[in-house]
């Protein structure tokens, strides 16, 4: 996916601090931006974007942010975004809730009630911006989120702040399905780190469970090409049973191999029928995805689309399929 890159380096100093505020609501929502320097710096915003979700690369110079009632009617109150903290310090204010961001630190704002920001040193943090609508996160878990400081000492919190600073850095060179699915998988280690905070968290708890769940569906993901990804290997990179690994995706209403088999199926699809002039046989297709063989390949596609991989191949490029 192509990055959507706003750099103010190219705009005049005197016309930067224009420019910059409306990239900036352009980015994420309608905000008030003051730039703090009386002749602003260069300023960048890198965002990549994640299914309805999206993550963004702020580096910019000392300035105050502010997100009014008047703005929050002009839109964007249904969205969510959680600033992690790589350089400089932010204080946040939103309701009763005042806090301060040091570097290794996040925090999320609601979109829907006022807030302000106030940045008085250069810096540099990710942000992963998201729709309610995106799922995930309850209510009851956006109360015990917003404007909270996290560090990242340890627990949950740590593990959010990792994977979202891994997930920024590698959102370029993901396939869309892939990053929809990854963006959905923070939004769980989200609802882990409310509950974990609400104190609810125990050795068997559900939560708990599905946090670990996320995480080897993630590493499961990023595997999906090697052939030998098997409940063993799985199960032994986390450190974990395979029966506890197989009564983990009882969640998912599936089993290890089923699950993985439809992800590797679901992107197969995908390459086959992109209409570009480098398009990819069968045969290659099969080995990109960790299938064994074509023929096994073929059949399994077969048993779950109806159709072989070649004549879903052909109809895509003589018709077009919606992928």
């Amino acid at each position: 996916m192509s990055p959507v890159v706003l750099d103010t380096a190219l705009v005049p100093p005197a016309d930067r601090a224009e420019f910059w505020h409306e990239a900036v609501s352009r980015t994420f929502i309608p905000l008030d931006v003051r730039l703090l320097e009386s002749t602003p710096g260069p300023a960048t915003i890198t965002s990549h974007a994640l299914g309805v979700a999206q993550v963004s690369l702020v580096q910019a110079g000392p300035q105050r942010v502010e997100r009014s009632a008047g703005l929050i009617a002009r839109g964007g109150e249904d969205h969510l975004t959680l600033a992690l903290q790589h350089r400089g310090t932010a204080r946040l204010v939103q309701g009763d809730h005042r806090v301060e961001l040091r570097p290794g630190t996040f925090a999320i704002s609601d979109a829907g009630r006022p807030f302000s920001k106030e940045l008085l040193e250069p810096f540099l943090f990710t942000a992963f911006h998201w729709p309610r609508s995106a799922g995930g996160v309850s209510e009851e878990d956006l109360r015990v989120l917003t404007a909270t400081a996290f560090g990242t000492g340890d627990g949950t919190a740590r593990l959010v702040a990792a994977y979202l600073e891994c997930l920024s850095r590698s959102a370029g060179s993901m396939e869309p399905q892939l990053a929809s699915w990854l963006a959905a998988t923070a939004l769980d280690l989200l609802a882990v780190l409310a509950h974990e905070r609400r104190g609810r968290s125990v050795p068997e708890a559900p939560e708990v469970a599905l946090a670990t769940l996320a995480r080897v569906k993630d590493h499961i993901l990023r595997h999906l090409g090697d052939p030998d990804l098997t409940p063993e290997r799985i199960a032994a990179a986390h450190h974990l049973s395979v029966r506890y690994l197989h009564k983990l995706f009882r969640y998912e209403g599936v089993t290890v191999a089923r699950w993985i088999q439809r992800q590797r199926l679901d992107l197969a699809r995908r390459d086959l029928a992109r209409r570009t002039s480098d398009r990819v046989g069968v045969a290659t297709v099969a080995g990109r995805w960790g299938f064994v063989s074509a023929s096994h390949f073929s059949r399994a596609f077969r048993a779950a689309y109806g159709v072989s991989p070649r004549e879903w191949q052909a109809a895509a490029a003589g018709f077009g399929v919606a992928v």
